[in-house]
């Protein structure tokens, strides 16, 4: 600096302290609105602006910090207008630029607040005011529904329409984080019709085009929510409210079952009707894959006729047309199931979808035949099996999803039995009737000519059987209730040729050496069986009437005498 200009300095500054110029440290008059920002929310999403409605909560004081007002005493939040001078200019300039949540410090002039004036008995003139300020709640008149998708299933077959019925989860709170209400804490979803004016407007909007399954965060300005009067004591006035929801599930009253095919065989040569008995495995799931029941979990298919109103109608229906091994969805509304009320014993909510994923077994009907199909069958086939014929044969038996349940090759001989003398089920009998030796069939049995509705061991109840059967060899059959045949007419002395050493009596050697011979020479034969002794044991102990060993004139009878008498059953 010129020592000129030095020396004008100094007299400035004596000429101040002369005239009574403020002291250093003390600033004077406030110009304008101190603001001191002394809490940012670390996410602020939106700043209050000139003509954004606003709602806050406040402490006034002096600079002494005795208090003239607080919103917190009345126990209510201010609500109104910033920057469009309905508040004190000072409060209208501080507020501008606030977050939600967030707190300042203002120090307002008194040109800036009640001026020389003041208000009577509260405010004195030329007052300088302190206000402790939090944010709650900014919206505009222009402002719109903002919808955030917090996470979406990756599948989403259907989205939420006007005039569905949802069930949904949600968490209720003001703009500030204030919770309000939750459906988690009554242990239950909100259950409703969207676009009919059950809910209010923003929510009705809100949740139109979710998925089941979607998370969504819904802000709702208080025109399309509770406006002026709010609601209760816990939505105050013109509140902007912030919904968290879970779509659980939802349906339109029109709707019918959805099926989905997850799995059909290459070969479905018949499709389930109405009456047809049905076995299938399950597993039923809501909306959100909540599991309320599963045929896996007890071991057990669940068995049932289709069309007759035994299970739910949208089951009824939705198994109409399943193929044998076939894996389908079935979805189900609540109209078409267990409605408004739920099922409490599987823990079903009212108004409930349901999904079911089935893995049909089975299905009959009871009017069903045995199903044969011939897998070979040799040339110059003359000779084939009747009732009473002896057969041996090799057999694997399954059930139709394959499960292997018997095998004749699990033995060293094939099997070995009597045809029509109920010693197999019935419809393996009709099976293996009219076939030649070395033929190879495949046969389905239904569960009335196989085990039932109880089962056998290891053969579940109404079980359909899968026989694949390769006729070994056959043994002419002898007439029901015959041991041997003739094949000519019998001796007309036959117990003379019986008694070989003429003593009276016919011992068991005697009997059997007789009826040995009789075969061996071709004049008779014996009923089949992979025991002929035990079979001749049989003639001779029906024979031997008073069982004292031996056999009697008397008491030695032809078959056919016996039918004519009723007596017995023999030679």
């Amino acid at each position: 600096v010129a020592p000129g200009s030095r020396c004008l300095l100094l007299l400035l500054l004596l000429l101040l302290g002369i005239l009574g110029a403020p002291a250093l440290g003390d600033p004077g008059p406030l110009e304008d609105v101190v603001i001191d920002r002394y809490y940012i929310p670390k996410i602020c999403l939106r700043e209050a602006q000139m003509g954004d409605f606003i709602r806050y909560h406040y402490n006034g004081t002096f600079k002494d910090g005795k208090k003239f007002d607080s919103s917190y005493d009345r126990g209510a939040t201010v609500a109104g207008v910033v920057g469009v001078g309905r508040l004190i200019t000072g409060m209208d300039r501080g507020l501008q630029g606030m977050c939600v949540n967030e707190r300042r410090h203002l120090i307002v002039p008194p040109h800036l607040g009640y001026g020389s004036i003041g208000v009577a008995g509260l405010i004195p003139p030329d007052a300088t005011l302190y206000f402790d300020v939090v944010m709650l709640d900014i919206w505009n008149k222009n402002d719109k529904l903002q919808i955030t998708t917090l996470s979406k299933p990756e599948r989403c077959n259907r989205t939420v329409e006007n005039s569905d019925f949802v069930r949904y989860h949600y968490n209720g709170t003001l703009l500030d984080g204030t919770p309000f209400d939750s459906s988690y804490s009554k242990g239950s979803t909100y259950d409703t019709y969207v676009g009919t004016g059950w809910l209010i407007k923003g929510m009705d909007q809100g949740l139109l085009g979710m998925c089941a399954g979607e998370k969504r965060s819904i802000i709702i300005p208080p025109f399309l929510a509770y406006g002026e009067k709010g609601y209760g004591t816990s939505i105050p006035p013109q509140a902007s409210l912030v919904f968290s929801v879970l779509l659980v599930d939802f349906h339109n009253p029109k709707d019918g079952v959805f099926l989905e095919h997850l799995e059909v065989p290459e070969s479905c040569k018949r499709r389930a009707v109405t009456g047809d008995f049905v076995r299938y495995h399950y597993n039923g799931t809501l909306m959100d894959g909540t599991l309320f029941d599963s045929s896996y979990s007890r071991n057990q298919t669940y068995n049932t006729y289709i069309g007759k109103g035994y299970i739910i109608p949208g089951m009824d229906q939705g198994l109409q047309g399943v193929c044998m091994g076939e894996q389908r969805r079935v979805v189900i509304p609540p109209h078409l199931a267990y409605g408004e009320n739920g099922a409490g014993k599987y823990k079903i909510p009212g108004s409930a979808v349901l999904i079911f994923d089935v893995h049909v077994i089975d299905f009959h009907n009871p009017e069903d035949p045995v199903e044969i199909e011939t897998v070979f069958r040799p040339e110059g086939c003359n000779v084939t099996t009747r009732n009473r014929d002896f057969v041996r044969y090799h057999y694997n038996c399954s059930l139709l999803d394959g499960t292997q349940l018997f095998s004749s090759h699990d033995y060293e001989k094939p099997q070995e039995v009597t045809l029509g003398a109920n010693k197999v089920i019935e419809g393996l009998n009709r099976g293996l009737l009219d076939m030649c030796a070395g033929e190879r069939r495949v046969l389905i049995v239904p569960p009335h000519l196989g085990h039932g509705e109880s089962g056998a061991r290891g053969v579940p109840g109404s079980a359909v059987l899968r026989f694949e059967v390769e006729l070994i060899s056959m043994e002419e059959g002898v007439p029901e209730g015959y041991l041997f045949i003739w094949h000519g007419e019998p001796p007309a002395s036959l117990y003379e040729q019986m008694d070989l050493n003429k003593d009276g009596g016919i011992p068991a050697e005697e009997f059997s050496t007789f009826i040995k011979t009789q075969v061996a020479e071709g004049k008779g034969r014996l009923m089949p069986s992979s025991d002929p002794e035990k079979v001749i044991a049989d003639m001779f102990q029906n024979q031997d009437r008073n069982q004292d060993g031996k056999i009697t004139p008397d008491e030695l009878k032809l078959k056919s005498d016996e039918d004519q008498e009723k007596i017995h059953e023999e030679l």
